[in-house]
Order: C-alpha cells, then sequence, then structure tokens
C-alpha cells in the first residue's frame, strides 16, 4: 500500500522520484552533516580558538546558538510547511545550508564562523520535518519498518562518527577541510533532493502565520542556551545564566499551554498528552539528555585525567556504532509489535548500566572501560529516542507527524543542552576533575535511574496495554496509529458516556 495524500505527484519529469533509496540519501544527506558536527567541535576547540581568536565562551555559544537555532527551525518549519511547497521550502534550507558551510569553513574570524555554525543548526531542524514526513509517508506500510531504522542511524548513527572525526581534527588539525567536505554532502543532498522530492499543495494554504507560537519557541530555545553557555564564562550565580535559563523554561513551559489550550495549534500538544506519547516523549528526553551528558563527561575525563589525544579519544569512543545499528536493526523488527514501548524502557536501562560502569573508570583502564560504555551509550541512545519519537508519532494522525517530530525535538533538545553542559561545569569546578566527574556520575545514575522507575510506573498507571500500532489505519489517515489511555487513567473518574 502507498499513502500518497501528503505528497501526491505533480510532475513526472523527476528523474527520482518516487525512488525509496533516493528518499533515504535525502534524509541522511539533510540530517547527518550537522548531526555529526555537533559532537565533532568539541575535540577541537583550542584549534578554532587559535586560528579564529576566538574565546570558549564564544565557541560555547556557537554551540549552543547552533542547538537551539536546530530546536526552533523544527518549529519554524511546522508552521511553514503548512503554507508553503514542501519542495520549495526543502531546496531553500539544504541550499541555505551549504551557504553556511562556506561561511563557516571561509571565516577567519569567530563572528563568521558563528553565523555559518547557527545557520546550519537552522536549517537542519528545519529539514528535519521537511525530509522525514514525505520518506515515512509516501512509501507504503511495507517500508515502515526500514525507514523507522533509517531514521535511527540518520539521527545517532552519524552522530557517533563525530568523536572520531573531531578527533582527528583535535589531533592533525584540518578543520576547514572538514567544513568543505560539510559543504560538498550538502550540495549532493541538494542535487538528490532536486530530482527527488514531488511538489505539493500545502495542507492548509490560508493558515495565518503563528504570532503565539514561533515567538514562544524562539525564546524557549534561544534564552536557555544562551545562559547555560555562559557558564563557560561565569558561575551558577551569575545573573546572566540563571535570568535566560529560568525565563527560557517559563516561555517554554507558556508554549506548551498555549499550544494545548488552541483549537487549531502548531503543533498536537493535546493529541499527544496521553500516556503511550508523554512517557514516549519524556524517555527520549531522559536518554538524549543523559547520552549527551555522559559522553561529554567521558571525553573531558579522556583528555584532562588519562591524558590522551584528540584521535585517541574518539577512536575509544567509536564503538557507539555498534551499539546504534543494533538498536536500529532491532526496532525495524520491533516496531510493528506491542514491544515498541518496551525497547524504549530498554534503551533507559542501557544508559543506566552505562552510568553505572563509568564509575569504574580510571586512568590506566580507560581503554577497556569505555569502549564497552560506548557501546551501551550507542543502543541505548537509538532504543531510547527513536522509539519514543515513533510512540508520539503514531499518538497523532499521519499528517501530524512533523509537527509532532518538531515538538519532540524541541523538548528532546532542551532537556539535553540544559543538563550536559551544566553537569560538566560542575564537575569542571570541583577541586580535582576526578571528584567532579564522580559527582556528576552521582546525579546522572540517580537520575536516569529515577526515571528508569518512574516512566514504566506512569505507563502502568495510564492502564495502556501494549498493542501493535495499527499502521494500514494510520497511513491512510482514517486513524491513529495508538489508541492510548489518559495520563493516570486507572485512578481518574471515568469519562462521561458521550
Amino acid at each position: 500500500m502507498s499513502s500518497r495524500f501528503l505528497t501526491p505527484r505533480v510532475f513526472t519529469s523527476l528523474p527520482l522520484a518516487g525512488n525509496y533509496t533516493a528518499a533515504v540519501t535525502l534524509a541522511l544527506l539533510a540530517l547527518s552533516p550537522f548531526l555529526v558536527l555537533t559532537t565533532a567541535l568539541s575535540l577541537f576547540p583550542e584549534i578554532l580558538m587559535k586560528e579564529l581568536d576566538a574565546s570558549r565562551f564564544q565557541l560555547q555559544l556557537t554551540s549552543g546558538l547552533s542547538n537551539a537555532g536546530y530546536a526552533f527551525g523544527a518549529v519554524v518549519a511546522a508552521d511553514l510547511f503548512q503554507r508553503l511547497p514542501g519542495r520549495h521550502l526543502y531546496i531553500f534550507c539544504e541550499g541555505g545550508f551549504v551557504i553556511a558551510s562556506v561561511l563557516a569553513l571561509s571565516a577567519q574570524e569567530i563572528g563568521q564562523f558563528m553565523a555559518g555554525v547557527i545557520l546550519q543548526g537552522l536549517f537542519t531542524g528545519m529539514l528535519l520535518v521537511l525530509a522525514l514526513p514525505p520518506l515515512i509517508l509516501t512509501h507504503g506500510v511495507d517500508r515502515l519498518p526500514a525507514t523507522a531504522a533509517v531514521i535511527s542511524l540518520g539521527l545517532f548513527g552519524m552522530v557517533t562518527a563525530g568523536p572520531v572525526i573531531g578527533g582527528l581534527v583535535g589531533s592533525y588539525s584540518g578543520w576547514r577541510l572538514l567544513y568543505t567536505s560539510v559543504a560538498v554532502l550538502a550540495a549532493i543532498g541538494l542535487t538528490v533532493g532536486a530530482m527527488t522530492f514531488e511538489p505539493n499543495e500545502p495542507p492548509a494554504k490560508g493558515a495565518r502565520f503563528d504570532w503565539t507560537a514561533i515567538p514562544l519557541a524562539f525564546g524557549a530555545t534561544t534564552l536557555p542556551f544562551f545562559g547555560v553557555s555562559w557558564l563557560s564564562r561565569g558561575a551558577f550565580g551569575d545573573w546572566e545564566f540563571i535570568a535566560p535559563v529560568v525565563v527560557g523554561v517559563a516561555v517554554g513551559a507558556l508554549l506548551l499551554v498555549s499550544q494545548y489550550s488552541k483549537t487549531k495549534p502548531l503543533m498536537p500538544v493535546r493529541p499527544i498528552s496521553n500516556t503511550l506519547p508523554v512517557t514516549g516523549t519524556l524517555n527520549a528526553m531522559v536518554v538524549g539528555a543523559s547520552f549527551t551528558t555522559l559522553l561529554e563527561l567521558t571525553e573531558v575525563y579522556m583528555l584532562q585525567v588519562s591524558g590522551y589525544s584528540p584521535v585517541k579519544t574518539g577512536l575509544l569512543i567509536a564503538p557507539q556504532i555498534f551499539g546504534v545499528v543494533a538498536s536500529a536493526l532491532l526496532f525495524k523488527r520491533v516496531m510493528v509489535t506491542r514491544w515498541t514501548p518496551y525497547m524504549a524502557l530498554s534503551g533507559l536501562l542501557s544508559i543506566v548500566i552505562a552510568a553505572a560502569v563509568l564509575f569504574a573508570l580510571t586512568p590506566t583502564n580507560a581503554t577497556t572501560v569505555v569502549p564497552i560504555v560506548a557501546v551501551l551509550l550507542g543502543y541505548g541512545a537509538g532504543a531510547g529516542v527513536v522509539p519514543g519519537l515513533f510512540l508520539a508519532g503514531f499518538s497523532v494522525t499521519a499528517v501530524q507527524i512533523g509537527p509532532t517530530f518538531a515538538l519532540v525535538e524541541l523538548l528532546r533538545s532542551e532537556a539535553a543542552f540544559l543538563i550536559g553542559p551544566v553537569l560538566v561545569h560542575l564537575a569542571m569546578i570541583q577541586s580535582s576533575f576526578t571528584d567532579g566527574f564522580r559527582l556528576a556520575l552521582v546525579i546522572m545514575l540517580a537520575f536516569t535511574a529515577a526515571s528508569a522507575v518512574l516512566l514504566p510506573g506512569l505507563f502502568l498507571l495510564g492502564g495502556a496495554r501494549p498493542e501493535p500500532p495499527n499502521l494500514e489505519g494510520w497511513m491512510s489517515g482514517t486513524s491513529t496509529g495508538y489508541h492510548s489511555p489518559r495520563i493516570a487513567n486507572k485512578i481518574r473518574k471515568p469519562l462521561p458516556a458521550s
């Protein structure tokens, strides 16, 4: 069965239109370049500081605002896709990413580099919402399991290459070559997309710009990401940290409340406020934040305590890819069954185990412990985030999959950047990084272990019975994939009979 209600074929002159392999290539080239850079940059900051005459704060702010741009861009694309042709938006965003990459690679000072990297994040966030829904919705039910595996590899498989690439750059320089390669990959993606992305009529061409959601999403991303970045030059007690974080989190909460109360919201907060999508989204947030934090802590430990070079550090973390691939192959089998919620929990448990194993890390055994932790983190990220994403996505109608992904990625990115840099800074300001490392591990282990208890409890309290998703009904647009009970349905009063 093939569903074409989102992107009906209008022209037949596109040589790769309808080709599944081309659609997969389009999606991977849209997402992977920036996601590789997000985990590579942390291993060559000294080179950038020297060549761009930049401070550590400026580089941290660049990273923070590029992640903010990614989260904000997803929300912007969810709005624009309703009113503008998706093909035009895709070409604009992929072309914009190429230009942003050229800005970054040709930078002679930090201002131009910062502008390029932030724009890379913005356009990648938009491409997430533009590239994934057509891949999911236009190739039939039979392709969905393979597509889910591709999304897992796209979101996390390429991320695992970041430390290796960043380590090579950190040890041997060549960061301009890295950004040149990214620009070339994006240009290839633009070419493939121009031959693949089919024209479509906007779903709601006459819809108005959402003057509530977009400004609130901007504040909810930019403010806290700036505040956390400030820690690289300040302290927890500085108003430059406290005010943006508090106000930004409050603005994010206001965004969720306003979207929940609207009759025609940009993002489907109300439909995903039930047991399955809430537990899936929270699981993705916890796993994403924990993965990022433990990865950063491990990198700093190897660089500062073990005294390893950036390239050795990156290579020891590289076994993440085995965990990510294993989770992708497993989800390919699990997605059509009732076991998706359990797989999401297995990802969280893998993160808990990784945090526990890191307590055994010493300067002399890192070559043994870190690869084990890397595999656990890779599996945890792939098994915990992507199934959570689909638990939310299948809980709404198919036409809402893009805005749903935008909402989940906004929340996941927010959690990851608020927790990771804060705990790394907490570890750095202790009397020794070894003591700080263990303090941060205690916090992370308590956080993930508590989540591994509370989230299944929330699931059970809702009275949800794991069932296979109704993919035929979901793809045809006649129903949602999951019919989830209310939050805490077992202890709430029954709804009045209609």
